[in-house]
């Protein structure tokens, strides 16, 4: 493989190809180890393995490539907590990393929390779900680590002549 400049070593070939190929709306999942990505998968969307590498590494170096869309209340999303857990007073610090990624990508919107079963039907809706290896939930006692994160066409990022419409929409990331 060739090492591309700009381009973090992370990024397999297929997953930049899905990058690449996603246009305003689509959404990319980036799910644990745990995640049901065969079963999502089969609905549609472009199943990626990224089994060597943890979910803030693989974010980190998405977030680089892809624009995130700032027409929509949330670009990011991530699985929220069921009701047991909630009441267990479960804590989720991934979260907070998640977030400062997302800081660092100059996304100051805040993190979108969706119930457990309406995330698995916007993964069924997205461009491609990548499966990573992480194995570990987001604490020791067990949040999940999946997000979502929308993508855009933003004219700050490409010149007016690059882009042919712009129109509110863009790519979202479910992490």
């Amino acid at each position: 493989m060739v090492v591309l400049k700009g381009i973090p070593t992370v990024l397999s070939p297929e997953l930049l190809f899905a990058l690449a190929r996603m246009g305003h709306g689509d959404e990319i999942v980036l799910a644990d180890a745990n995640f049901p990505t065969s079963s999502i998968c089969q609905c549609g969307p472009i199943e990626i393995r990224a089994d060597g590498l943890d979910i803030p590494q693989l974010l980190e170096a998405v977030l680089k490539l892809l624009p995130l869309d700032t027409y929509v209340e949330s670009p990011a999303a991530v699985m929220d907590l069921v009701p047991s857990d909630k009441e267990k007073g479960l804590q989720t610090p991934i979260w907070d990393h998640y977030e400062y990624l997302l800081l660092k990508a100059d996304c100051k919107k805040a993190l979108r929390k969706i119930e457990r079963f309406e995330f698995y039907e916007r993964a069924k809706k997205a461009f491609a779900v990548v499966a990573t290896g992480n194995q570990t939930w987001t604490s020791a006692s067990g949040s999940r680590r999946w997000q979502i994160l929308r993508d855009s066409a933003d004219p700050d990022r490409f010149p007016p002549s690059t882009i042919c419409e712009i129109n509110g929409g863009g790519r979202t990331v479910i992490v």
